[in-house]
């Protein structure tokens, strides 16, 4: 099987072998598309992810053997489009994890509490990261590249994708660790032994 920078070199005179770099990588360019912006985008922005790939096939840097890096940075590039979807999306997800609970026993409640401040504080903090560092973070987490890959997707060097994550992973460490108003062992009520009898 050859790699894809062989098949996007011949694609340039035979068009119709593009489809194997499509048939290797469209799951992956959907999944990645799919956890930021939703089911609903996903669709819209990896086909139109595979036809600017096409349209710029004959550009491709040959010396890189894969093209996912490449497709997740075109990807990423596009999903800026839906930049208003993708705020509504992160903005969903503390409602969405709240539909998922079930009731429970009481003594569970405080931990309910807890997950919930702090899924709201994680996704603020996510909204609030530069654009770039909140995309170097999710090609990384999401996108499963390496930091050679990043590096390539967002044509930047190595030390930026490192300087990136560290940031981001700095700024997510600070939001998750609750003030001590936040931290309660009780939860507000007055015996923190179970009420059941």
């Amino acid at each position: 099987m050859s790699p894809d920078n062989e098949v996007i070199e011949r694609s340039v005179l035979e068009p119709a072998v593009f489809e194997t770099v499509y048939a290797r990588h469209a799951t992956s360019v959907y999944r990645y598309v799919a956890q930021r912006l939703g089911d609903h985008a996903a669709e819209d922005v990896m086909s139109e992810t595979f036809l600017v790939a096409f349209d710029r096939r004959s550009a491709y840097d040959v010396t890189v053997p894969s093209a996912r890096p490449w497709l997740l940075g075109i990807a990423t590039r596009l999903m800026h489009k839906h930049a208003r979807l993708e705020a509504i999306a992160w903005k969903g997800v503390s409602a969405e994890l709240a539909a998922q609970i079930t009731p429970d026993f009481i003594e569970q409640a405080g931990a309910r509490i807890d997950a919930a401040r702090l899924t709201r504080r994680l996704a603020k903090a996510l909204r609030r990261l530069p654009e770039v560092d909140r995309d170097t973070l999710l090609l990384y987490a999401w996108g499963d590249l390496d930091y050679v890959s990043i590096a390539d997707a967002m044509h930047v060097p190595i030390g930026t994708v490192r300087s990136r994550l560290n940031r981001a992973r700095r700024k997510l460490r600070r939001a998750a660790v609750l003030t001590s108003t936040e931290q309660e062992t009780d939860h507000g009520r007055a015996d923190a032994a179970p009420q059941h009898a």
